[in-house]
């Protein structure tokens, strides 16, 4: 197979989480397909077709998602309370717990061919946490690893009586193809973590760049710099769509 590090970055915006969800399905699900039709290619000695890798960006309205491995009583409103905060709730295919999404929060969906990178789930996790602590470090913020917990953490080392989670994962991957992937709290209202028991993690906090800094960030500023950390991290060549 050609090794295709080309990455287009397809900035959303703000859209809802079902329409995102739906998206990236779709890429992924295309990516998977063809990677099934050159198997079949190779077998009858047919050249390939390169597979495609995107970097999806947006920002969602106020929704909740439970991973397959969750448990639903981490969500601490019932239906009448999730309308009076006019937040949704879905049940997803990525794995982890619940977490929240939100504006003032950047979403990062890699659709990747990890053939073309690595194939490696542990370390994809590692890069995407590591493009994220490099971005803090852009704001002189340290922030790192909790042993057995994924994400990434302020007051992170072992001692420290806060720690504070900055970023939630969870990701699903099939035939060594990614979809699903990060949450970054910029801007984020943290009270809607209220809600919920973050990740399923019940004696931590959550925080944001903002809480940290005392200030809000303009939050296409930060993208820019996640998407080159994650690039630079990955080897990539990023493309930007036309307009």
């Amino acid at each position: 197979m050609e090794i295709n590090k080309k990455t287009e970055v397809r900035n959303l915006g703000t859209v809802s989480y079902k329409e995102a969800w739906d998206y990236q399905t779709e890429l992924f699900e295309e990516t998977v397909q063809q990677k099934l039709e050159n198997r079949r290619r190779s077998d009858r000695g047919e050249a390939e077709v390169t597979t495609k890798n995107y970097l999806l960006f947006c920002e969602h309205p106020h929704v909740y998602t439970l991973g397959k491995s969750g448990k639903e009583n981490h969500l601490l409103l019932n239906e009448s309370g999730l309308k009076e905060n006019h937040v949704e709730f879905f049940k997803i295919n990525r794995g982890g717990d619940i977490t929240y999404h939100g504006p003032g929060q950047i979403v990062v969906y890699p659709i990747l061919d990890l053939d073309h990178f690595f194939t490696d789930i542990h370390k994809y996790m590692r890069y995407l946490e590591e493009a994220v602590i490099l971005t803090l470090a852009d704001y002189n913020i340290q922030a790192g690893r909790i042993e057995g917990l994924t994400g990434v953490w302020i007051d992170f080392e072992e001692g420290k009586t806060n720690p504070r989670k900055i970023c939630a994962m969870g990701v699903k991957t099939s035939r060594w193809v990614t979809m699903h992937g990060l949450a970054f709290n910029v801007n984020t209202d943290l009270s809607y973590f209220g809600n919920i028991v973050p990740c399923g993690i019940s004696d931590k906090a959550v925080t944001s760049l903002e809480q940290e800094l005392g200030r809000q960030v303009p939050i296409e500023e930060v993208r820019v710099r996640l998407q080159n950390h994650i690039a630079t991290l990955f080897e990539m060549e990023i493309i930007e769509p036309t307009k």
